[in-house]
């Protein structure tokens, strides 16, 4: 089993920075892959960004490209999501996945753990 801790919601005004964390515990997290997801209200769940278990593959939706960089730090067992120049249809609950896969990330279609989500909110 894999417990996924998601924190660094918040507040922010438009063109703000934040960086959320999802910190792993119960195995180790080195073949895993792990994804940032977000859902906003009325809306489904939706992909952002993907890293792979070593951190050299990554995706990014193109709504975020530029603006997002996805990271991990496997010796502390947390990746990262830093996300800049936020704007209000990034406001939505972000919840990170992980999978035990050494794929590329373009294989990867579901996940094996989830984490409790955090809330962005990005204000006009």
């Amino acid at each position: 089993q894999v417990q996924l801790v998601e924190s660094g919601g918040g507040l922010v005004q438009a063109g703000g920075s934040l960086r959320l964390s999802c910190a792993a515990s119960g195995r180790t997290f080195t073949n895993y892959a792990v994804g940032w997801f977000r859902q906003a209200p009325g809306k489904e769940r939706d992909v952002v960004a993907v890293v792979n278990w070593s951190g050299d593959n990554t995706y990014y939706v193109d709504s975020v490209k530029g603006r997002f960089t996805i990271s991990r730090d496997n010796a502390k067992n947390t990746v990262y999501l830093q996300m800049n120049s936020l704007k209000p249809e990034d406001t939505a609950v972000y919840y990170c996945a992980a999978k035990n896969t050494v794929q590329p990330v373009a294989l990867i279609h579901d996940y094996d753990y989830w984490g409790q989500g955090t809330q962005v909110t990005v204000s006009s």
